[in-house]
């Protein structure tokens, strides 16, 4: 085929960290019977596979963990890398420590668990704490847009430490990713150069969202959604100009 349609995971398949409902699964299969399918995210393949079900990472052509740092096709590993090993671990260490420094002095409502997060693909810093609840994080979400704490730690984040060839974006509802330049979603495309066509569908399109850099790219044809609703209605429209 020379089409593919490629997925990011939260807010756009899913609500934010929960799981896929049973009619976007039905829908995901019964799209792979006419199309090839791809799933992109930023978070390690564990959670991704939480998210949709180990049957959809098995039916995909190919899914990108980590914005492409770890690849399955057709439910098979075929690559992996690391930040670390990118950028060595002094670097590192220095980017750990100032995270934990400034978001130690964010005065926000809650504070919970978890507040960096190293993947292979990236760090996940979060001023909240990644262990808060649903409810939790969804407050978090409505404070932040007025105050802001997230675009504010992105600002210094670059300010310090660009010199190490780092991009910084606002991550999903509570976190901000730090990861090599060009490691964002644009990373995964490199693995689909056979297809003349591929359909980005992302929610946080917007510059600073982490959708935006492939969402752009003049290797993908974007569209922006608004959720799981309407990515279905928006893939049914293409199906229909296709058919």
């Amino acid at each position: 085929m020379e089409e593919i349609f490629l997925f990011d995971v939260d807010g756009t398949l899913t609500l934010p960290r929960q799981q896929a409902k049973q009619d976007m699964v039905e829908f995901i299969k019964s799209l792979a019977k006419e199309a090839h399918i791809g799933f992109v995210g930023g978070s390690d393949l564990s959670k991704i596979t939480e998210q949709l079900g180990q049957e959809l990472i098995n039916l995909a052509n190919y899914t990108f963990a980590e914005n492409g740092c770890v690849v399955l096709k057709n439910g098979e590993q075929i690559h992996e890398e690391s930040i670390a090993l990118h950028i060595g671990e002094e670097n590192i260490k220095s980017l750990i420590n100032f995270a934990l420094s400034y978001m130690a002095n964010i005065d926000i409502p809650i504070k919970r668990g978890t507040f960096i997060e190293y993947r292979k693909g990236m760090l996940n810093f979060s001023p909240i704490g990644r262990n808060c609840s649903q409810s939790e994080r969804e407050a978090f979400v409505k404070w932040d847009e007025t105050n802001q704490i997230r675009q504010k730690m992105v600002g210094e984040l670059r300010e310090m430490f660009s010199y190490m060839g780092l991009q910084f974006s606002i991550g999903g509802q509570i976190s901000i990713d730090v990861f090599p330049v060009g490691w964002d979603k644009t990373h995964c495309l490199s693995h689909l150069e056979a297809y003349k066509t591929v359909h980005f569908f992302g929610d946080k399109t917007d510059p600073g969202g982490n959708d935006h850099e492939i969402f752009e790219s003049e290797r993908t044809v974007g569209h922006k959604v608004s959720g799981p609703e309407d990515t279905m209605a928006q893939v049914r429209e293409i199906l229909e100009v296709i058919n």
